[in-house]
């Protein structure tokens, strides 16, 4: 009489947990999968929320003229609506030179008073990239000077500019 007991409590046990109330449901759709680290061209550009990077698909970037060029053209509309501006000043001429990992960005018009600020920022995030794409050189590893018309400034990491 015992196992007919356990065996029936057995039994009411699992149809009450089969029949919990928890009905099935269709497949449903999770979003897109993460991507990991960018594969192309971003440009940083300044917010009121900090730095903040925008792809640039489809560009090829083959040395840091194509880099500056995108950078001049600042944010799209779309990015302007989303709190997006550009703080790099247009009139004056970067001069970009790289090696092994070391990006100098000889930018006397730029002040070196505030060097972690965001117009400083979007020069190291974006030449940053630019000697990832360029020279294949990992993120981790690129490191940027900014020559300024107070001296010099850096070397820094975009990181530093993203983190705050």
């Amino acid at each position: 009489m015992t196992r007919l007991r356990t065996a029936l409590s057995c039994c009411v046990l699992v149809l009450v947990a089969a029949g919990c109330g928890i009905r099935p449901t269709g497949v449903t759709d999770g979003g897109t999968a993460p991507s990991g680290i960018p594969t192309g061209m971003r440009v940083y550009f300044a917010s009121g929320a900090g730095l903040r990077g925008v792809p640039r698909p489809g560009i090829k970037v083959d040395d840091f003229n194509v880099a500056y060029k995108l950078l001049l053209s600042g944010p799209t509309p779309q990015e302007r609506a989303d709190g997006l501006t550009n703080l790099v000043s247009l009139e004056q001429r970067q001069n970009v030179t790289s090696h092994r990992g070391n990006v100098t960005i000889d930018a006397r018009h730029h002040s070196a008073d505030f060097p972690q600020d965001q117009s400083t920022g979007q020069l190291v995030c974006t030449f940053a990239r630019a000697e990832v794409l360029i020279h294949g050189t990992r993120p981790d590893q690129v490191q940027v000077t900014l020559i300024g018309r107070d001296g010099r400034a850096g070397p820094y990491q975009c990181q530093q500019f993203l983190s705050r």
